[in-house]
């Protein structure tokens, strides 16, 4: 029996660069409601120096990140695809 088997993550669309891609939604685990490529990584282990690498950056570039995300997601035509596709 496969890990697929057992598991029910939900698929959904995301964004892979430009790409529009199929994604797995985490139902369970640390990472609930996250979107992974893999059902594997709902249940694998945080990778420590990539937390604190991401705090370092957030603290530095926060706002600057959020205000790039957002008109990305507005205007980028694979957001506005995913965003049509998850409906």
């Amino acid at each position: 029996m496969l890990l697929k088997d057992l598991i029910s993550e939900k698929q959904v669309w995301a964004k892979r660069g430009q790409k529009v891609v199929r994604k797995f939604r985490c139902t369970s685990g640390p990472r609930k409601n996250r979107t992974v490529t893999d059902i594997g990584q709902c249940f694998a282990p945080p990778d420590i120096a990539k937390r604190n690498r991401l705090k370092l950056t957030k603290a530095r570039l926060g706002a600057k990140m959020t205000r790039k995300a957002k008109r990305t997601k507005r205007t980028s035509g694979a957001s506005i695809a995913v965003r049509r596709l998850n409906k």
